[in-house]
């Protein structure tokens, strides 16, 4: 447990990051030093989501009646505690930046049921794009087409790296999902039916990608499926440059959420 106490020399910053997936936390300590985090499925309410959050910090020391607080996410408008809501696009910029120590640098979020690519220039965001229209190219597709294989994503992802000689033609997720019931069904291997899935997704987010037109000197890559090794390799390959990652990719949103609380508590 943090020791919280009742201090009034010890302040706590948080980010709260709801997505349609999951919801994630990042707590700062005064010297913002990122001293506690965690994950935690978003379910069907985003206001029940936003309460588990506040008793599990209490449970670790943290009132956040005592905190400065920034919601971010599709469910921001839910936490009922929080200061200040912030959009994804800055909150996910801000939180790269920070991780990657870098304030020039290209962020490719790959998250639940869209994919955001955000152009950071001089510390600020110049200019994004986003699919939140179609879950195509998004953790959402991923997680479809693993459960229609019997897989986890990350054993997907890991599979497709053994395939090879087939693509999936559609970007609708339920076209897409027929064309995987049909590939099963003619007896086509796993391997090479994963290796189309991650082929689909990287695709999509590199069409997106060029939409910015940017140079790629410094590209990251956020969300849940950072950690996904193969995508990763896939990813780089496709962009011609190294894609970047860390542990703490997929807290990008609150970690940058949690900065902004950090500096409305410093203005006072």
């Amino acid at each position: 447990m943090i020791d919280a106490g009742r201090n009034d020399e010890k302040y706590y910053d948080v980010g709260i990051d709801i997505g349609s997936t999951c919801a994630k936390l990042a707590v700062l300590n005064e010297d913002r030093k990122l001293i506690l985090k965690f994950v935690q499925p978003t379910g069907w309410s985003s206001v029940d989501t936003a309460e588990a959050i506040r008793k599990k910090l209490l449970e670790e020391g943290i009132d956040v009646g005592q905190c400065s607080c920034v919601a971010t996410g599709y469910g921001r408008i839910s936490v009922p505690y929080a200061d200040k809501m912030i959009t994804e696009i800055t909150c996910h910029a801000r939180g790269a930046m920070w991780i990657h120590h870098a304030d020039e640098l290209v962020v490719i979020d790959i998250g639940g049921q869209d994919t955001k690519i955000i152009h950071v220039e001089d510390g600020r965001v110049k200019d994004f794009v986003m699919n939140d229209k179609c879950s195509a190219g998004t953790g959402r597709f991923l997680e479809v087409m693993a459960n229609t294989m019997a897989l986890r994503p990350d054993e997907l992802c890991e599979l497709a790296r053994q395939g090879g000689g087939t693509a999936i033609s559609s970007m609708c997720t339920v076209f897409a999902e027929s064309e995987v019931i049909s590939l099963i069904g003619r007896g086509e291997k796993k391997e090479n039916i994963a290796f189309a899935v991650v082929e689909s997704i990287v695709n999509k987010v590199v069409s997106q990608t060029s939409r910015l037109n940017v140079r790629k000197e410094a590209v990251c890559l956020t969300g849940g499926l950072c950690e996904c090794a193969y995508l990763l390799e896939t990813l780089s390959e496709k962009l011609n440059c190294e894609v970047q990652a860390a542990p703490d990719g997929r807290f990008a949103g609150a970690i940058g959420a949690a900065l902004s609380a950090a500096d409305s508590r410093a203005a006072g």
